[in-house]
């Protein structure tokens, strides 16, 4: 009886998982730019700051706008029925807050590439030798 051993290697690639601090930074990244970007239409169009939605637009927003107002100043053009207001601010501040979140995401997030992960096993065979 002879005894042969054979080395097997199996290897495949392993799917990350997906980050959770990565989805919670980029859903409040992504409300934080949308309110933004409402209160730069609201403004631009000359929203009705009376309004309800528009009020609480800008109230949400004023934190985020307040530290960036006076660096440009803002242009206003007087209508009829309402007065639409380019504020630089707000974007500005849309710029800043996006490069902020980037850069979070880029720290908490792992360094990509393809990942292996690889077993080794050894099988032993019996078999039966026969002579003749």
């Amino acid at each position: 009886m002879t005894e042969q051993m054979t080395r097997e290697r199996e290897t495949h690639q392993v799917k990350q998982n997906s980050n959770v601090a990565q989805r919670i930074i980029y859903t409040i990244s992504s409300v934080i730019l949308a309110v933004l970007a409402f209160r730069f239409i609201f403004k631009l169009f000359g929203a009705n700051p009376d309004n309800a939605f528009v009020s609480a637009v800008y109230a949400v927003t004023q934190p985020f706008v307040g530290i960036f107002e006076g660096i440009f100043s803002t242009a206003t053009i007087n209508g009829a029925e309402a007065t639409a207001v380019f504020e630089p601010a707000t974007l500005i501040a849309m710029v800043v807050i996006s490069l902020i979140f980037w850069v979070v995401l880029k720290l908490i997030t792992p360094s990509r590439g393809n990942r292996y992960e690889s077993t080794e096993y050894t099988k032993h065979d019996k078999k039966e030798r026969i002579d003749q």
